[in-house]
């Protein structure tokens, strides 16, 4: 179990950067109502967004939530608790829930650029993204597979970005992330598992306070391969791995039969579980807690959380949205960058 953070030194009154996200998804409606639940040992944020958006949208949905523009992140902590504070980033099109556009994806990446700078500058807490919606970025040229390789791009870093998804009963990281599973197969190595595995390693040690992280490797195929009879990856690939991992000082073992990995019991004995794909990591986290895992990257300048769920075209505006996600990965970026600060 990860401790209870130390209290918070100077940072601790720096709000959280808030991105916009796809404007016509859920991201303004569960800002909206994580505002309402501010009383609740939500940590202070501000929204980066357009405040006529949120406006409009809090009338529409009958949301008791006045929206206050700011100018500097001093002025958002100190109106937090009267009125959401924004810090103006406006939209180039209308918004129209559940009908994405591209003409609004350079506010909706200005968004995630302006929270990056601000976090990086000391003057922000953490960075907390709402979900993009990838396919009306790509129209407009974005050139990311997602949040991770771009907020990467954005802190500078040359190791590869590493996805951690966390809820209060499992931690999973998946070793390739945003590709296809005949991608991800044929593409399995050695080096991407080590470098995977120090990572999340340093992180657990750092940002979570946990001083001797155990990690559980997955097998890739059923049985972990079954000595080779239902594929080699787990000989020639996984277990070398292991070996260079547990040279290097990380207490790693396996690995596991992925359909045995994800038990009560099996949860009991590691700290988070190393997964070689994708949706490996993700299925059995959102099996277990949809609504409060939370996605976080590792391997950063600064930390960065988001909730563990897409843009709800489907529902958005119409007030059905769950903000359970987005505060606990406000709390989970607070208590992150609390531990960090300790660390420091």
């Amino acid at each position: 179990m990860t401790p209870p953070p130390p209290p918070g030194g100077a940072g601790a009154l720096k709000p959280l950067a808030l991105t916009m996200g796809e404007p016509a998804g859920i991201g303004g409606e569960i800002t909206l109502k994580a505002w309402l639940d501010r009383d609740q040992g939500l940590p202070p944020f501000v929204a980066l967004d357009d405040p006529a958006r949120l406006e409009a949208l809090a009338a529409h949905l009958g949301l008791e939530v006045p929206v206050r523009p700011v100018e500097n992140l001093d002025e958002a902590a100190s109106v937090f608790a009267a009125a959401l504070p924004a810090l103006p980033r406006p939209l180039d099109v209308e918004a129209v829930p559940g009908k994405p556009d591209t003409g609004n994806a350079g506010a909706v990446i200005g968004s995630i650029e302006a929270a990056v700078a601000l976090v990086r500058a000391g003057q922000a807490r953490a960075v907390v993204t709402n979900p993009i919606h990838k396919g009306t970025l790509y129209e407009a040229g974005f050139d990311y597979p997602g949040h991770t390789e771009f907020l990467a791009k954005l802190a500078g870093i040359t190791t590869r970005p590493v996805m951690m998804l966390v809820s209060d009963e499992l931690k999973v990281v998946p070793v390739s992330v945003h590709e296809s599973l005949a991608a991800a197969v044929q593409g399995l190595k050695l080096e991407d598992i080590v470098t995977t595995g120090e990572i999340t390693a340093l992180a657990l040690r750092r940002d979570f306070a946990i001083d001797r992280p155990r990690l559980a490797v997955a097998g890739l195929n059923p049985h972990a391969g079954e000595g080779g009879a239902m594929g080699r990856e787990e000989l020639d690939i996984i277990e070398p791995a292991i070996a260079r991992l547990r040279e290097r000082n990380v207490d790693a073992f396996g690995p596991v039969s992925p359909d045995a990995l994800f038990t009560a019991g099996a949860r009991s004995r590691y700290d988070a579980a190393l997964c070689m794909y994708h949706d490996q990591a993700l299925i059995p986290i959102k099996a277990l807690d949809f609504d409060g895992a939370v996605n976080v990257t590792l391997g950063l300048p600064f930390v960065r959380a988001s909730p563990d769920h897409g843009t709800g075209l489907d529902i958005a505006g119409r007030g059905l949205a769950s903000a359970s996600s987005l505060i606990a990965a406000m709390k989970l970026a607070d208590r992150m960058a609390s531990f960090r600060d300790a660390a420091a």
